[in-house]
């Protein structure tokens, strides 16, 4: 149940990250500005998008790699209990060990 949870948390964070970078202008954009692109910069300031969305990226990035450490430790945990098939049938036909063998014991010396 946990793992599902935490792997949609991951999807959903992967594509936020992908969104936000593909909205963040580049350097060059603002060179066009000089060129007739007078809308560059309109919707939340000069300096508004590049800081907001770069908070944002960070931020994003920051919880999709602690929801990568959480996945790499919840699938390598071991279970108690065997989950397919093919395990169970492997344990009841491995053979049981043995404890100790068992080892004569010397005769009592004659009296």
């Amino acid at each position: 149940m946990l793992h599902g949870i935490v792997l949609v948390v991951h999807v959903v964070l992967a594509m936020l990250i992908i969104g936000l970078v593909l909205l963040q202008r580049g350097k060059g954009a603002e060179a066009g500005a000089g060129f007739g692109a007078g809308a560059s910069g309109t919707v939340f300031g000069a300096r508004g998008t590049s800081t907001l969305f770069s908070k944002l990226t960070a931020l994003f990035a920051a919880m999709f790699f602690v929801t990568s450490l959480t996945l790499a430790f919840l699938g390598t945990r071991q279970s108690a209990a065997p989950t397919s098939v093919l395990e169970r049938a492997a344990q009841t036909a491995a053979p049981a060990a043995p404890s100790a063998p068992a080892v004569p014991s010397a005769p009592a010396p004659a009296k």
